[in-house]
């Protein structure tokens, strides 16, 4: 099967699903597009037992578009620019600090934390695996994933103080994490000398050097976007710019991320009008708006896919399940000790901090940097985990978030 063939099909079924949803079952869109991307791929296994042929022809569509590229190199920088594009500046400023501490401390935090608890974890189960390779799951798993928070946050009546929080530190702590991976990455590499100097370049270069080269270029499209009036020239640009600083970031060893989404919270600041037809801010969140909806439901669809070239999963049932508990529990950890060690602990109120916990989601960046590990008698394992941890954090979580939060209200209230 060639790419376009499996393109076309993996639309396909994503059209067909998002429609059943809409139609029939009426799950928060991304959320029913993975519940039933996962009722399609247990149906299709009981089939392919009969008919293998059916179950083969989903495995090659699978197969042939490779996940972790496809996101990490395609399709991360369109949805981290659209979600920057629509986020409101004015309420990030109000909460920079707490978005700051959260995506950079608590990543740290939920790294360390994590790390050892799945390395005693792997243990307790029978599947010891060394503590590099832990702290290197705790570094994927870490950051909360921008596109499934933003999908959840959408149909959430969370209050905006706590979703300006969430979303910012979903947006920024990408970079960290990724910085986290790289560098344990080679602390894993028995061919590769690791320095801690090493690292905190790395580090600079990534997050500095995304950020400056984000604003630089979404201030050029800036200038050349507010004075131009026509729907398709602004949408071009728009686009030309996404990409070109994707290819520009990779080729600089810069954050795509953090560049994506300066120039992101770049434009949106400074373009006004949203509500205004024919204004340059009016066309860019309509059609960056659809952008993020299209591929938001094509990646949920994907991430359900992934569970048919997984076989493996079945084997590490039990010890998937608790290491969502110990996900979990290091979220919340590493939202409550920054506090704890300023002293600002009257500042979280425990309604915040389930709120903060539950809705701290993981996603496909996650499965994406998990498939990109190299061969290794571990790697198997860590894919199964975090491939729970995300089933559970989009499905489990998403469905109950506003659950949670309406239980927070009804205590506040009382």
């Amino acid at each position: 099967m060639d790419i376009f063939t499996a393109a076309s099909a993996l639309v396909g079924i994503s059209a067909l699903l998002s429609y059943v949803n809409a139609r029939f079952v009426r799950l928060p869109g991304t959320i029913g597009v993975v519940v039933l991307t996962l009722v399609l791929i247990v149906l299709i296994l009981i089939v392919g037992s009969v008919s293998s042929g059916f179950a083969r022809t989903l495995i090659d569509i699978t197969e042939q578009i490779d996940f972790s590229k496809t996101l990490l190199d395609v399709m991360l920088g369109f949805l981290l620019f659209a979600a920057a594009l629509h986020f409101d500046l004015d309420d990030l400023r109000e909460q920079f600090r707490p978005v700051i501490i959260l995506s950079t401390v608590g990543v740290l935090i939920s790294t360390a934390l994590f790390g050892l608890g799945f390395f005693y974890l792997t243990r307790t189960f029978g599947f010891p695996v060394p503590m590099v390779y832990c702290f290197l799951f705790g570094a994927l798993i870490s950051p909360t994933d921008p596109v499934a928070v933003g999908a959840v946050l959408k149909q959430s009546p969370i209050p905006r103080r706590l979703e300006t929080i969430i979303t910012g530190e979903s947006l920024f702590n990408d970079g960290v994490g990724l910085v986290l991976f790289i560098s344990l990455q080679e602390v894993a590499d028995p061919n590769v000398d690791f320095f801690l100097i090493d690292a905190l370049k790395l580090f600079a270069q990534e997050v500095f050097g995304g950020i400056a080269l984000g604003l630089l270029m979404g201030f050029i499209a800036y200038r050349l976007i507010k004075v131009s009036d026509d729907f398709h020239t602004v949408v071009l640009l728009s686009l030309a710019m996404v990409m070109m600083l994707s290819v520009a970031a990779n080729a600089l060893h810069v954050s795509v991320p953090l560049a994506e989404v300066a120039a992101g919270l770049l434009l949106g600041s400074r373009l006004t009008g949203s509500d205004k037809p024919d204004t340059p801010k009016f066309y860019l969140d309509r059609f960056w708006h659809l952008m993020d909806e299209i591929l938001n439901t094509i990646l949920f669809v994907m991430i359900g896919l992934q569970i048919v070239v997984l076989p493996f999963l079945n084997n590490y049932l039990l010890i998937g399940l608790a290491t969502v508990v110990l996900a979990i529990v290091a979220r919340s950890l590493s939202i409550l000790l920054p506090y704890l060690m300023q002293f600002q602990l009257s500042r979280l109120n425990p309604g915040s901090l389930r709120i903060l916990t539950w809705a701290g989601l993981r996603g496909g960046i996650s499965v994406a940097l998990a498939l990109s590990l190299p061969d290794s008698p571990y790697r198997e394992l860590i894919l199964a985990c975090c491939y729970s941890i995300v089933i559970f954090s989009i499905v489990g979580q998403g469905l109950t978030l506003n659950r949670v939060v309406s239980s927070v209200a009804r205590k506040q209230g009382s």
